[in-house]
C-alpha cells in the first residue's frame, strides 16, 4: 500500500514540476515563482519517496502520525493563500473603485458624452 502512495506522490511531483515549467516558458511565471514551485514539487516528491525524513519533525512536535503533519500544513497553507488572495482582491477592488470614480468625474465635466434623456416614446410604444 505504501508503495502505491509513494508512486502517486512522485508522479504528482513530476506533474507539478512539468506544469510550473510550462507556466515559466509561457512567461506566466517569473523565474522566482518557477523556482519556488519547482522546489515545492521536488520536496513533495522527496518526502513521498523517503517519508522517514519526517520522523524527527513528528517526534519534535509530538504528533501521532505523519498525516497529521500534512493536515496541519495543508490548513496553514489554505488559510495563508486565502488571506493573500483576499488582500490582492481588495487592492484590485480599491484601484477599480478609484478608476471608476476618476472616469465618472471626467465624464461629468463633458456634457456631450451624456445626452439628456428625453421622454419620447418609441414607435413601438405608441
Amino acid at each position: 500500500m505504501a508503495l502505491g502512495i509513494q508512486v502517486f506522490g512522485i508522479v504528482f511531483g513530476a506533474f507539478m514540476l512539468y506544469m510550473s515549467f510550462l507556466q515559466w516558458k509561457k512567461k506566466e511565471f517569473t523565474f522566482n515563482e518557477w523556482a519556488f514551485w519547482s522546489l515545492f514539487a521536488l520536496a513533495f516528491s522527496g518526502v513521498s519517496l523517503f517519508p522517514q525524513i519526517l520522523d524527527p519533525v513528528i517526534t519534535l512536535l509530538e504528533l501521532g502520525r505523519k498525516l497529521d503533519l500534512f493536515i496541519i500544513i495543508g490548513f496553514m497553507f489554505l488559510i495563508a493563500s486565502t488571506f493573500y488572495t483576499y488582500k490582492v482582491v481588495r487592492k484590485v477592488q480599491k484601484g477599480l473603485d478609484e478608476l471608476v470614480r476618476q472616469l465618472a468625474l471626467e465624464r461629468a465635466q463633458e456634457p456631450d458624452l451624456f445626452p439628456k434623456k428625453v421622454n419620447q416614446k418609441t414607435k413601438r410604444e405608441k
